[in-house]
């Protein structure tokens, strides 16, 4: 159950270990989760899959959470995880990436498997006019797949994150909700500073700082600490449709297969020993 982290309380998914870090002397807890480690066997144990009347339409959960939902296949996850105790509300915002359309598609496609009737979909247009990412600028091109880079790569849309946590709280504190889920990944990931722990620390204390007195949203992320084949592996045993979504940079029909979203999501599932479902010009 979800308890209320300002009472001190923890939040527990079976299968996780829960950490309540102080941020500050007068600061709020940040929660964080992270997968007891299996990686040899590529499992987390402790999840198992739901049936579909455990989807967000049945009656029988806790309170409202905000799902940011991209169409990718982290947040999809995470939409799982958060639907196994919560009733779901999907935000998706567009910025002018390459493949907005496909990635608006994945996100309606992932309400409908989930039966989510509350849903925000928002235009970020000014990330295009700040420009600085292959993903908003089509002058900047995407960059081939390189998993061991230690620079930020240029698919990165400065701050980002800022943004979209922003209409997330400000959604979240009108309905009610508790929590605000995002499927941000610090480990396996292309290194982008605004998904690394301490940065949803720092958020949180903002939302406790300018929200209402009585607004109880945090921000949990949690797959932040798990590798992709990790992920994979927690999605096929909450039954994500991992079919739906759509991770690729720059093809909106065919994923490219070569860039960095596409080189770790493969890597993901090829770890797993599973098959990807979605289509690929390489692989």
């Amino acid at each position: 159950m979800l308890h209320d982290s300002r009472q001190g309380n923890d939040f527990s998914i079976e299968g996780y270990k829960i950490t309540n870090e102080r941020i500050g002397e007068h600061s709020d807890e940040f929660i964080v989760c992270n997968p007891e480690r299996l990686r040899g066997q590529g499992i987390v144990d402790g999840i198992h899959s739901q049936s579909g009347s455990s989807k967000s339409g049945s009656s029988n959960k806790g309170n409202l959470a905000v799902v940011l939902v991209s169409g990718g296949m982290d947040s999809c996850v995470c939409a799982a995880i958060a639907q196994r105790e919560h009733q779901l509300a999907f935000l998706h915002i567009s910025y002018g990436q390459r493949t907005e359309s496909r990635e608006l598609q994945a996100f309606q496609d992932i309400a409908g498997y989930y039966r989510v009737d509350k849903k925000l979909i928002c235009r970020l247009n000014h990330l295009t006019q700040i420009g600085g990412s292959s993903l908003t600028d089509p002058a900047i091109p995407v960059a081939e797949a390189n998993l061991n880079r230690n620079e930020i790569p240029t698919s990165y849309v400065p701050f980002r994150n800022a943004h979209f946590l922003s209409v997330a709280t400000s959604w979240g504190e009108v309905l009610g909700a508790e929590a605000i889920f995002i499927g941000a990944v610090a480990e396996d990931s292309s290194g982008y500073p605004d998904c690394r722990p301490e940065y949803y620390q720092a958020f949180n204390q903002l939302i406790r700082a300018g929200t209402k007195p009585n607004t109880r949203l945090r921000i949990i992320t949690p797959v932040i600490h798990m590798r992709k084949s990790e992920i994979v592996a927690t999605g096929f045993k909450l039954s994500a449709p991992f079919h739906l979504t759509w991770s690729c940079y720059q093809n909106t029909q065919v994923a490219c297969g070569h860039c960095d979203s596409c080189a770790l999501r493969l890597r993901g599932f090829r770890e797993t020993g599973r098959e990807d479902p979605i289509p690929y010009a390489s692989r």
